[in-house]
C-alpha cells in the first residue's frame, strides 16, 4: 500500500467514527434559577385571608379544595399564589407562596409581595402609619 492510500483509509475511518462521538451538552440559556427562600416573606407566610387581603386587596381568584384554599394576586409586574392550609381547628394560613411574571417566567417571590403590596387597593400597612403619624402631631 502506497503511503497516500494508507492515510487516506486512516481518514475514511476518522470521519466516520466521528460521526459516533456523544453530542456535547450545550448550557441551557435563559434566567438563572432563583433561591428558594423566606427572606422578604415575613409579613406574608402565616397571615390568614383577611391579612392577606387587608396587605393585597381583594384576590383576583379564590380557589378552595377541601380545607385548603388558595388566592391568587395579580399586578402588571407579577402574579403571587398563597397557599393557605389550617393547622388543626384554626383558620387557613399562609403556608407556601409561588411566584411568577404575567409571562410565566421566574420572579423573585420577594419582589413580588413588594410590588403587590403598591397596587391599587392595597392598604399594606399605610392606613396604620398614616393615623399613628397623625396622632403624634
Amino acid at each position: 500500500m502506497t503511503r497516500l492510500t494508507t492515510i487516506g483509509i486512516a481518514l475514511a475511518l476518522g470521519g466516520g467514527l466521528a460521526g459516533c462521538a456523544a453530542p456535547v451538552a450545550k448550557p441551557a440559556v435563559g434566567r438563572p434559577a432563583i433561591p428558594y427562600t423566606s427572606v422578604g416573606l415575613e409579613r406574608v407566610l402565616g397571615q390568614d385571608a383577611a391579612g392577606l387581603t387587608k396587605l393585597f386587596g381583594q384576590p383576583d381568584a379564590d380557589v378552595r379544595e377541601g380545607s385548603a384554599r388558595k388566592l391568587q394576586f395579580q399586578s402588571g409586574i407579577c402574579v403571587l399564589d398563597a397557599y393557605l392550609y389550617p393547622k388543626g381547628s384554626d383558620a387557613p394560613r399562609v403556608t407556601y407562596l409561588d411566584a411568577r411574571e404575567p409571562d410565566g417566567s421566574t420572579i423573585d417571590r420577594a419582589s413580588c409581595v413588594a410590588a403587590l403590596t403598591r397596587r391599587e387597593g392595597a392598604s399594606n400597612g399605610r392606613d396604620r402609619l398614616l393615623s399613628d403619624n397623625h396622632s403624634a402631631q
